[in-house]
């Protein structure tokens, strides 16, 4: 098997046309078989299954599209050079899942040392106070009320951010990614009891969170659509004037 630095090196190319032939799906765990024997093919259609769904559950934990991108690509670099660690006691998903989650937390976590350190100076109080956690909000203006419903899922997506990752993960891995109980436990290597108990926390977490985000909203969007109301009757009363 040779070493791969990319998944970008597997050919992804549109096979010749041919008779449609019923072929009954292969097993992940007979696609990870092939791509230990070498079969690159085989290991294309692993990334072709779970590529999408890897990058989106990364951007839910990240909230960073591009280094999802990259994280979901180092998820699959790991799968490969580590297939023949790989054990068939537990579902390929959960495996994949579990290289991404730690990815994503490894990366939460370089991000939180990295934004400590860039605010020390900035957030330190005159009394020497330590520095506190940072989040500045987007104050950028609404362009249009069409995007309000888009500024109400970035705001859900915001307050998704700021939890913290032991609530994030088993969060997004259940209302987003749809994971059972079982499942969310093996891929985070805990009890269901403490799945359970994390989700509501996140839940309750996320409620809290969204109320204040909602009432920082809603002076945003309500001065956007006065000034678009505005502007509205202007523009009818200029046709109006016209009209004589």
């Amino acid at each position: 098997m040779r070493t791969l630095t990319s998944i970008e090196e597997l050919d992804f190319a549109a096979p010749a046309m041919a008779a449609p032939v019923m072929v009954q799906r292969v097993s992940d765990h007979a696609l990870l078989e092939g791509t230990l024997a070498g079969d690159e093919d085989a290991f294309a259609e692993l990334v072709g299954r779970y590529r999408n769904q890897i990058t989106s559950y990364i951007y839910r934990m990240t909230n960073d599209y591009d280094g999802a991108v990259d994280l979901a690509q180092e998820t699959f670099i790991r799968v490969y050079r580590a297939a023949a660690r790989y054990q068939t006691t537990h579902a390929f998903s959960t495996y994949i899942y579990r290289i991404a989650t730690n990815l994503a937390i490894s990366e939460l976590r370089k991000r939180k040392r990295r934004r400590l350190v860039s605010l020390t100076g900035l957030l330190a109080s005159d009394e020497g106070q330590e520095a506190r956690d940072f989040n500045p909000p987007d104050d950028r203006p609404l362009q249009d009320v069409s995007l309000v419903e888009l500024e109400r899922r970035t705001t859900v997506q915001r307050a998704i951010a700021t939890l913290p990752e032991k609530y994030r993960a088993p969060l997004v891995l259940r209302d987003v990614e749809g994971k059972s109980y079982d499942e969310i436990a093996s891929i985070l290597s805990t009890s269901e009891g403490t799945v359970k108990s994390r989700i509501n926390r996140a839940r309750n977490f996320l409620r809290d969170k969204m109320s204040h985000l909602v009432m920082l909203f809603l002076p945003r969007v309500s001065r956007r659509t006065h000034a678009l109301a505005s502007i509205g009757r202007q523009s009818r009363a200029g046709n109006g004037a016209r009209r004589f």
